[in-house]
């Protein structure tokens, strides 16, 4: 005989029926008008919600209970995709794009919220909700759109950066939010319980949990497998809880420790339906949080903060992955690819909200602004590849040029050789970064203690009324500025020595005094445009942290200060290159011209070009044949930077040569190019002009033509 069912239960099959079929319906829909299933999921959580007044309302504390399932294995699912082998592979690159992205929506975030008026911690909130991309929506829409090669790894490998920033800036939001308050001790502190709970969890698990999920997998027993595998991402999310952290955290952490066995592929198939399901669940309920009244209320804010999140990644990813040797036309679509906020938003939201650190109207102004950057995503990631080609087009020349020749330095200094000469540059190079740490930190220190301390000397001298309080303030300011201007010059003087250093690894001087070096002026603009990654990707940092404790913006207005002084020598640099580049050129036709436009001679005109100008890259010549695509075309159709990356240093025809050639120049049979860039590039180039094989390019890039220089 069957028992009969408690009100419990009736409300536990309610919500799950009306949750799963309007989540159901909704992702028909989504796929059938080709929008991300998320957004339509979000959507359908509007409709089931309790705010709009349609009649098929689901329970929302029943549907928030199993949403929390949905935050704790879409969390373990991040880990599987994440191991230490992984971020090994992803190179430091990515680590600075994400970072100076990080930083800067972070510190736009606080900004704006602290403008509207919004508290302290809602500010912070409101920084760590706009700093995370959606890796869930990214990969759907790469998916999708066929998305693959360079541009892709270089995106995945961003995120896999940005959410190790996410735990990290949910650890220290949920110490401060708790009672710690916003303190140089109290973010020291947090660093270092983080850092031990993190240290001992890694190395007990990594001792145990690989070796017996590779004994579990063993078994062929999938039931097995997926039960011990869900019941250790809730167990070590349980541990988590207990210690002060969120449950997300420890979750994460569970599915990186089992991506160390090596099985990750095989957990995550057989979670996947299990995540799917109450990730379903997840974004339902998000929706459900959705109050259109409120929405209507703080509608500027949710115009603002979508408008910072487009144009303030496109910005930061487009300028970090630039920095980092990527190239233009990579770097702008990385950026569009990743101007949206998505399920870590929902939850960094969602813990303010069940810390009772933010208002009631955060949670659904950080929804809205998701939903909206959702939609755009695709329309985004379709428009890059045109916008790059636009914005590559427009660039000044002097631009154009670093750009095509900087990717090349930085490959040059990642296989310089392990000589006695390159062993003592890394051990330079190391004892500088150490310089480097050492002083950010201090300058770290000494601004927010300096801040924190200078109001309370400043109120103990208004008290006794011992000087007027404007009076105070401005001593106080220049004595901790005072006291930071040492390490602000040494960050500065660092940062150029290590610049310094890395670009005679890249493109060592000659080893004589009498010798020509004929890589001068590339290293100039080499150490020139380092020093201005170096103090970005310091700087960001810096003044992200310190913010909060600053009554004004005069940390972001001395940055902005050494900044546009390195561009404005980055510039004039990179004006010299081109004139360095022209004069090169001319030695690359003469070579050209001695060694024939046979193509039996291309193997040694190429040594011969990579010997004379070490600073052009990787300069190879590339014959034009009768029937080659590139023949009868101008180098806009052919569009060899857009797609490659390369770029055209010389054409020679017969007796004629062409320097640094015109977009409108057409190619002829029997031309031979002299080609210069990545070693990537210029084999894609090679084979653009030859027709031997596809280029790696992205799939619709072949198909589009925009003026090529």
């Amino acid at each position: 005989m069957l028992s009969r069912s408690v009100p419990g239960d009736h409300d536990l099959l309610t919500a799950l029926a009306i949750v799963l079929g309007a989540a159901g319906a909704a992702a028909l829909v989504s796929k059938r008008l080709r929008q991300p299933v998320v957004l339509g999921y979000i959507l359908a959580g509007l409709v089931v919600g309790p705010h709009i007044g349609v009649p098929l309302v689901a329970d929302p504390e029943v549907v928030h209970t199993l949403s929390e399932l949905g935050v704790v294995l879409l969390m373990f699912s991040l880990g599987l995709e994440f191991s230490l082998r992984k971020l090994i592979r992803v190179g430091p690159g990515v680590a600075v794009t994400a970072i100076i992205q990080c930083s800067l929506l972070f510190w736009l975030g606080f900004t704006v919220a602290r403008a509207f008026g919004w508290t302290m911690l809602e500010a912070l909130f409101t920084g760590a909700i706009l700093a995370i991309s959606s890796t869930t929506i990214i990969a759907k829409a790469f998916d999708e759109q066929g998305i693959r090669g360079r541009m892709r790894e270089l995106v995945v490998g961003v995120l896999i950066v940005e959410d190790l920033i996410a735990i990290l800036l949910m650890a220290t939001l949920t110490t401060v939010a708790s009672g710690a308050g916003v303190s140089a001790g109290s973010v020291a502190g947090t660093v270092a319980r983080l850092g031990a709970f993190l240290a001992g969890l890694l190395v007990l698990g990594l001792l145990v949990i690989p070796r017996a999920t590779r004994m579990i997998t063993a078994m062929k027993r999938p039931e097995v497998t997926l039960v011990t595998s869900v019941a250790l991402c809730f167990g070590i999310a349980l541990l988590a809880r207990e210690l002060g952290y969120s449950v997300a955290l420890g979750a994460f952490l569970a599915g990186s420790l089992i991506a160390e066995s090596g099985e990750e592929s095989t957990v995550e198939h057989l979670v996947r339906p299990v995540r799917d399901l109450f990730g379903a669940v997840f974004f339902v309920s998000v929706g459900m949080m959705m109050d259109p009244a409120l929405m209507a209320k703080h509608w500027l804010p949710i115009v603002v903060l979508t408008v910072i999140v487009v144009f303030g990644k496109i910005f930061g990813v487009g300028l970090g992955a630039f920095l980092t040797g990527n190239g233009a036309r990579t770097s702008i679509q990385a950026g569009m690819s990743l101007a949206q906020i998505g399920e870590f938003s929902f939850i960094i939201a969602a813990l303010g909200l069940s810390l009772r650190a933010t208002g009631d109207f955060l949670y659904p102004v950080a929804v809205a602004v998701s939903a909206i950057t959702t939609l755009l995503t695709p329309w985004l990631i379709r428009a890059s590849v045109p916008v790059a080609k636009w914005v590559d087009r427009k660039l000044p020349g002097p631009l154009q040029t670093l750009g095509a020749l900087y990717g090349s330095w930085l490959e040059r200094l990642r296989s310089s050789s392990p000589s006695d000469e390159a062993s003592e540059n890394a051990l330079a190079v190391r004892r500088l970064l150490k310089r480097l740490v050492l002083d950010a930190v201090l300058l770290t220190t000494i601004v927010v203690a300096g801040a924190l301390g200078s109001s309370n000397v400043r109120a103990y001298i208004v008290a006794r009324e011992l000087m007027s309080p404007e009076v105070a303030g401005g001593i106080a300011i220049g004595l901790v500025a005072l006291l930071a201007a040492p390490f602000c010059i040494g960050v500065v003087r660092v940062g150029r020595k290590l610049g310094q250093t890395l670009a005679d690894l890249a493109l060592p001087p000659p080893s004589e005094a009498s010798q020509l070096d004929l890589a001068a002026a590339s290293r100039r603009a080499l150490v020139l445009t380092l020093e201005l990654a170096i103090i970005l990707l310091v700087g960001a940092p810096i003044v992200a942290i310190t913010q909060p404790f600053l009554p004004g913006y005069h940390g972001a207005e001395v940055l902005f200060g050494i900044l546009v002084i390195v561009a404005l020598a980055s510039w004039r640099s990179a004006r010299n290159l081109e004139g360095h580049v022209r004069a090169g050129a001319q030695v690359i036709v003469e070579l050209l011209a001695r060694q024939g436009r046979d193509s039996a001679d291309e193997q040694g005109a190429a040594a011969k070009l990579s010997s004379a100008l070490r600073g052009l890259g990787e300069p190879i010549a590339i014959g034009v044949a009768a029937g080659s695509p590139a023949a009868e075309r101008t180098l806009s159709e052919l569009n060899l930077r857009g797609i490659t990356g390369a770029t055209v240093l010389a054409i020679t025809r017969g007796d004629a040569s062409l320097l640094v050639p015109a977009a409108h120049e057409r190619l002829h049979a029997g031309d031979v190019l002299a080609v210069a860039g990545t070693r990537e590039a210029v084999a894609s180039a090679r084979a653009l002009v030859t027709g031997s094989e596809e280029p790696d390019a992205e799939p619709s890039d072949a198909s589009r033509s925009t003026p090529e220089r």
